[in-house]
Formats: structure tokens, C-alpha cells, sequence
């Protein structure tokens, strides 16, 4: 997916944006990437089954009937061709699910699903710091898990799933994921220890240019930026925690742009 393709102007695109604690939605404006109404947050359902998201992502849907068309939608999960392929941090009952026809067939519209990390990525790329860059450039999303969306000279190299990298004998996320900090109580000196542990590890493996922080804790990047240490430049996410919302309503503006669309017309069967 090459996200140096313009979005279509006058477009309006309901993104949703689904996580392990909750669920967002907004309508997104596909030349500008902000939100065009204040956006609806519904707790995450324990368990995480597909119907019971489901059932609330309709809800965010119904809130805004205004907004007709495709909807995009993300997954904390690797996702090909709309099927969820992972559960890291939603119910294993999903893999193997084809998110993208179940959603369609409730929301009676089109769907477009990817994974949350890489929909924080395509926006960051497309509306935030790392547009017009090139090089190797990685997100990495810091919340209940870790997620990362990597790209090449702007184009996304999908569920890279890097937070699972392993780090000093652990999974990457079990460090030092956000949620980490909140459950052990760590101070940002004592997370940022971690983070640079993850960052370090992270650069022996892809070595990036530009490494771009989000995720929730993104929009407290004072209190921790000054404290990582990475070969690559280290910058906060421009569009903080809205990011997978934007990033979903990015996807489907490129899916259905007329490159989008000759790209999936080539696909097999």
C-alpha cells in the first residue's frame, strides 16, 4: 500500500478503530486526515468474541448516520485479505474469522480491515510527521500492546508485528508496552529504560531512518522523549491517539482510489 497516493478531496470516511480497552469511531476528512466530528469511544467487550464486537462496532457506525459509504476498519491482530490471523490482544476466537465479511454483512455496507498498527503508520505517513519521507521508516504504537507499521520509501510493508520482537529473554510488548508502565507502576525514567532496550533491539533488526512514537502515551512524549536513545531520529506521532481512526478512513480512500482499484481487480480469486 503506497501512501504518497493523494486522497480524494470532499471525501468523508467513517474510521473505526478497535483495541483491546476500546473501540473508537469518527468520520474522517480524506484530504485534511482530521476528524470531521468529534469521535465515539465504547468500551472494548470482555470477552473480545466476534459477535460481541461486532455488535459495538455497529453501535459506533449507527451513531453517525450522516456518513454513508465504505468504512474501514482496524484489528490489534495480523490481517490478510480482511481475515484476522492472530489474537495477541483480542479473543482467539477471531483467527481465522474473515473480519471484513462478517462486518459487511452486519453494517450492510463495504468494508475495508487492516491491523491497528499499520493504520496508525498509514496516517502518520500520509498526514502527520512522516509524510514526503523516505528511507526506512518505522511506528511503533505503545499501548496495551506494542504494534509496528514499517515502510519503504512510503509504501507499507503489512503485519510486520515487530512489538514481538524478543528483548533481553522477553516479548518486546511484555516489557515495555504502555500498559506495562500503568500495571508495574514505572516512572518514565524507569519505562524509558525499557523502551530503549526495545528500541535497540528493534535497530539491530531493520535499522530505520525515523522512528515515529504513538499510541496513547504519545500524547505525553515531554515526559519521555528526552530519555530514549536510538542511531535513528526518534519523533512523536503528530496525530496521537487518532491516528488507527484516521489511518482506517486512509485505507479505504486508497482502496477505492482508481489505483486501489486496479490493484485489486489484479488480485487472484
Amino acid at each position: 500500500m503506497d501512501t504518497r497516493q493523494r486522497r480524494p478531496s470532499g471525501q468523508t470516511i467513517l474510521g473505526i478503530d478497535i483495541g483491546g480497552t476500546g473501540i473508537k469511531g469518527a468520520p474522517v476528512d480524506a484530504a485534511s486526515g482530521h476528524l470531521a466530528m468529534d469521535r465515539l469511544r465504547i468500551p472494548t467487550p470482555q470477552p473480545a468474541t466476534p459477535r460481541a464486537v461486532v455488535d459495538v462496532v455497529a453501535q459506533v457506525v449507527a451513531a453517525f448516520p450522516s456518513v454513508t459509504g465504505p468504512v474501514g476498519v482496524t484489528f490489534p491482530a495480523v490481517v490478510r485479505s480482511g481475515v484476522v490471523a492472530s489474537a495477541a490482544n483480542i479473543d482467539p476466537t477471531w483467527i481465522g474469522v474473515d473480519a471484513a465479511e462478517l462486518l459487511r454483512d452486519r453494517l450492510g455496507r463495504a468494508v475495508v480491515v487492516l491491523n491497528d498498527a499499520d493504520a496508525a503508520g498509514i496516517a502518520e505517513m500520509a498526514y502527520g510527521v512522516g509524510r514526503d519521507r523516505i528511507g526506512v521508516v518505522v511506528m511503533v504504537t505503545f499501548g496495551t500492546g506494542i504494534g509496528t507499521a514499517l515502510f519503504l520509501d512510503g509504501s507499507l510493508v503489512p503485519n510486520t508485528e515487530l512489538g514481538h520482537i524478543i528483548v533481553a529473554g522477553k516479548d518486546g510488548e511484555r516489557l515495555a508496552a504502555a500498559s506495562v508502565k500503568t500495571r508495574k507502576q514505572l516512572t518514565w525514567k524507569a519505562w524509558a529504560k525499557r523502551v530503549n532496550a526495545y528500541l535497540a533491539r528493534l535497530d539491530s533488526l531493520i535499522s530505520p531512518d525515523l522512528v515515529i512514537i504513538g499510541g496513547g502515551v504519545s500524547k505525553d512524549h515531554a515526559k519521555f522523549l528526552p530519555l530514549l536513545e536510538s542511531r535513528a531520529e526518534v519523533v512523536p506521532a503528530r496525530l496521537f491517539n487518532e491516528a488507527g481512526i484516521v489511518g482506517a478512513a486512509a485505507a479505504v480512500a486508497i482502496a477505492t482510489s482508481p489505483q486501489g482499484a486496479r490493484r485489486s481487480s489484479r488480485k487472484p480469486g
